[in-house]
């Protein structure tokens, strides 16, 4: 990988993880589920009238706005806000790995690997001991953010399906579809009166992580991402989002004081190397497809070897 390269994906994993703080600072300003709505809403506005039609089906675009925007972004501020720290919710949803894989041996009939159930058993582990080792989240926040990281596992399948030869401009448009859900789901659950008045009192902080979290963590984020997918392979790629618990621990230590206990950095250590061995020894398909044979042609055109 090129040292620009190198540099941009350590970039993306230290936004991502720092994202988590910011997130936390917003939702000091704004109920969660209208804080999600604008962060979307601020996503998709104006560059969804730039960027042209997402080149995908429309019911890909639905299926992530949906599955990643509303359900896992929504349960992710909602969790938070009842009691996760940032630190600790940036290490817990890390978990999307492990639903990753197994939305993928229930909806794509995809043969699991061995080092992929040695390293998501491991993960998994870790995950647990966050939890139990934890004295500082809240069941009901911790039970929220595991469930947003088996949403995002699941919006994970729905992008693999749908396979955006444009990242930036799939999630301007995957997040059009959040904001309207989510601020209609707002009034019920947390109050008009309490909408209205964050939007009143909005303070530079709170406009500060809300842009932070459209511009910053969703749309630079993901498009650059993105860029390096399309640049390199997936194995080269991926080990660096082992680095968004890394900084997201250590930005909630830095700026928020969160305490890492032994055992939650043991946690800590668990998921990382877990989702590395997962990620890092892919190995081979148990039964690869023989390559096709190519019959001539009536012309009599000169053969080609296989591919």
């Amino acid at each position: 990988m090129k040292p620009v390269h190198l540099a941009l994906a350590v970039l993306v994993a230290a936004i991502w993880g720092v994202n988590f703080v910011v997130i936390d600072v917003g939702l000091k300003d704004f109920p969660p589920l209208l804080f999600s709505a604008l962060r979307f809403l601020l996503a998709a506005l104006p560059a969804v009238f730039f960027v042209g039609p997402p080149r995908v089906a429309w019911r890909w675009v639905l299926a992530v706005g949906v599955a990643l925007g509303i359900l896992k972004f929504g349960m992710l501020f909602i969790g938070m806000h009842r009691g996760m720290p940032p630190g600790l919710a940036s290490l817990v949803l890390q978990g999307q790995a492990v639903f990753t894989m197994l939305f993928a041996v229930v909806l794509l009939r995809e043969r699991p690997r061995r080092a992929q159930l040695v390293g998501m058993t491991i993960a998994s582990a870790g995950i647990v001991l966050a939890g139990v080792e934890s004295d500082t989240a809240t069941p009901a926040g911790l039970l929220l953010v595991i469930g947003a990281g088996a949403c995002w596992g699941l919006s994970n399948i729905a992008m693999r399906k749908a396979g955006p030869p444009d990242t930036f401009r799939f999630m301007v448009w995957v997040s059009v579809i959040p904001p309207i859900p989510l601020a209609l789901l707002s009034v019920p659950v947390e109050g008009w009166h309490r909408d209205v008045d964050a939007l009143r009192h909005l303070t530079l902080p709170g406009a500060g992580a809300a842009l932070y979290v459209a511009w910053g963590a969703t749309l630079f984020g993901f498009a650059a991402w993105g860029y390096l997918l399309r640049t390199y392979d997936a194995p080269t790629v991926a080990p660096f989002s082992l680095l968004v618990p890394v900084f997201g621990l250590a930005a909630a230590w830095v700026w928020q004081g969160e305490r890492i206990s032994a055992p939650v950095l043991a946690a800590a250590l668990l998921v990382v190397a877990g989702i590395a061995i997962g990620t890092r020894f892919p190995g081979r398909p148990a039964n690869p497809a023989p390559p096709a044979l190519h019959r001539p042609s009536r012309t009599m055109a000169p053969c080609r070897k296989p591919n």
